[in-house]
């Protein structure tokens, strides 16, 4: 599926999921003394969507690549700050939701790695490098592909 928007991504919606999540434990009242580790939770909660969003933005892949791994890294950031909440005998009453949120921030860093996989094995340079000879040469791609179905379909209808 080729993806025009970043709010159609799946790990992008899975990052705003998991910032939703961290925003509604931060409520916790576990977090009024820790203002700080609640500011930087939330900010690195929201770095991964942002991250996502900007790099699908910039229109080159080596762009998108770059602000993939720093999604990826931010995700990192909440996992150790959820393990460090986690420790933390003021926050024992939330580690089953602890537990459940470094699992969804486990999740996106797989996704995005694989995301990362494909555009390091791919020639596409990003939209902001399609002009109107790459477009056409893609066009002619395409037609000779739907051409070779068509013949392998009459070939297999002829020789039964």
């Amino acid at each position: 599926m080729k993806y025009t928007r970043f709010e159609e991504l799946p790990v992008w919606n899975a990052s705003i999921e998991l910032a939703l999540r961290i925003y509604k434990l931060t409520q916790d009242r576990s977090f009024l003394r820790q203002r700080s580790l609640r500011d930087q939770l939330e900010r690195a909660a929201v770095s991964i969507s942002n991250n996502i969003a900007e790099g699908f933005e910039r229109g080159t892949t080596q762009e998108l690549l770059t602000f993939i791994y720093i999604a990826r890294g931010s995700a990192g950031e909440v996992r150790s700050m959820l393990s460090l909440i986690e420790r933390l005998p003021s926050f024992s009453h939330l580690k089953f939701e602890i537990s459940n949120l470094k699992s969804a921030a486990e999740e996106i860093p797989r996704q995005l790695r694989a995301w990362a996989d494909f555009l390091q094995n791919t020639t596409i340079k990003g939209h902001r490098h399609l002009n109107s000879k790459v477009r056409g040469i893609d066009k002619r791609k395409q037609e000779r592909e739907e051409m070779i179905k068509q013949l392998k379909r009459v070939q297999a209808g002829s020789s039964s």
